[in-house]
């Protein structure tokens, strides 16, 4: 009796996994990019080289990700998805929070990037850029404080290169207009502006409809040493991006660009950021050399951010084959393309790699990818703007939920090392589910 129990408790037992849990063999489990089953993995979680599950309860991914797989059309992606809706979840270095949670929090404030972590991101972006008294500062460019801050509703508006003036005005706020001690009396805000406001509060605003002013009641601005200890409160490592500026003030206030480079290394160095725990990124490729060659613990996590873009006038090319070997022969490790440049549409309608995704592969780089949920989607990738121009006609990408079908084909054909996104939680929760680290 005690035996016919206990075998009916197993084979009970058993069901219950099989009815949870993705089938266990090679040929049929697609979580692993190497293309190998790992028998510790059970489909409810990430083992480490130890053998311990990972479950971080700190983490939590809100309702978003499980509103999109559950509008996915019925597919074996759809059902690996659904298979994972009760975690556990975890933070993961492959969802990295651009600009925070940008999607929603106003980019670069404290409350975006706690926003960011507690979505399980294991990196998070502070944009670099400098005050007049040659502070480092997290904004998206020198000169963007008109459209993401309170700046032209405050007095410091009369310090702006070109102050708000009224309707139809054209104001320009730098970051190198104002001191540390007047950047920190401003408010951030979601980046938006509408120029045809009769007033400097109405100019602030002008935010899209996909996006909400819901968390604009606080806007904390940070700088680059201030990122950085939240980052290491809240467990997160660090994507810090050089900006371009003016460089007639770069050379006054750091004394060349090189000078400038170096400062933000040396912050990280001061606040004691091991350099395996940091990703500095630069679109200006002397950035990034000027980091393998002076600071070589810190360029060996370099990333080359491409700015190929097919809709500017004149186009900004793809590089070549040779320019990425050659790339590859500098010292340059990680190379980061938008999502468009890397994946195109097959005869079939299918989301495939794009010939550069493989050529960046076969020139032996590794590759980081920009930017997840920065588009509107709610009618498909041909209203999706830029970032979706590989399906310009919505063959394959049809709803928002459709986005996970393209970063299924970056995470397991192109084999992406990690991919920003404005909104964390959803590549969380894709990372969770394929067993990513």
């Amino acid at each position: 009796m005690r035996i016919s129990l206990r075998v009916t408790a197993l084979l009970a037992a058993a069901s219950i996994a099989a009815a949870f849990c993705p089938a266990a063999n090679a040929q049929d489990d697609q979580r692993y990019l190497n293309g190998r089953f790992d028998e510790r993995y059970a489909g409810d979680g990430h083992y480490d080289a130890r053998g311990q599950k990972r479950d971080d309860r700190n983490v939590e991914l809100g309702p978003r990700p499980f509103y999109l797989v559950e509008g996915m059309e019925e597919s074996r992606l759809k059902q690996r998805l659904m298979s994972c809706s009760n975690g556990p979840f975890y933070r993961t270095d492959f969802s990295i929070g651009h600009r925070g949670a940008a999607l929603q929090f106003p980019e670069h404030t404290k409350e975006s990037y706690e926003a960011a972590a507690r979505m399980g991101a294991g990196i998070v972006e502070c944009d670099v850029t400098f005050t007049k008294d040659g502070e480092l500062v997290c904004r998206h460019s020198e000169c963007d404080l008109h459209t993401t801050t309170n700046i032209v509703a405050t007095p410091l508006n009369a310090q702006c290169s070109m102050p708000w003036s009224g309707p139809g005005s054209s104001p320009k706020c730098c970051t190198s207009d104002i001191t540390l001690a007047q950047y920190r009396t401003l408010r951030g805000k979601m980046d938006a502006a509408n120029p045809a406001a009769s007033t400097a509060e109405g100019y602030l605003g002008g935010t899209a409809s996909w996006r909400t002013d819901l968390y604009t009641g606080r806007g904390t601005l940070l700088t680059l040493r201030e990122s950085i200890e939240l980052n290491k409160r809240l467990g997160v490592k660090h994507t810090p991006e050089l900006k371009g500026g003016d460089p007639a003030r770069i050379n006054a206030i750091f004394g060349s660009q090189a000078k400038y480079a170096q400062k933000m290394i040396d912050e990280l160095k001061m606040a004691g950021v091991k350099p395996q725990e940091v990703w500095p990124q630069s679109f200006d490729k002397n950035d990034v050399l000027y980091w393998i060659k002076n600071e070589p613990r810190y360029g060996k996590q370099a990333v080359y951010l491409d700015d190929i873009d097919p809709t500017v006038s004149p186009p900004e090319p793809r590089l070549t084959l040779d320019e990425l070997k050659e790339l590859k022969r500098q010292g340059v490790r990680i190379f980061a393309p938008p999502i468009p440049a890397l994946l195109e549409i097959n005869a079939r309608g299918e989301i495939v790699p794009s010939q550069y995704a493989m050529d960046i592969k076969s020139a032996g780089l590794d590759i980081i990818t920009w930017s997840f949920e920065r588009s509107d989607l709610r009618r498909g990738a041909s209203e999706g703007g830029f970032y979706y121009l590989f399906d310009a006609q919505g063959a394959a990408v049809k709803t928002d939920s459709d986005m996970y079908k393209a970063l299924d084909v970056l995470a397991r054909q192109v084999k992406i090392l990690g991919i920003f996104s404005d909104w964390p939680a959803t590549v969380t929760y894709y990372a969770n589910c394929m067993g990513l680290k």
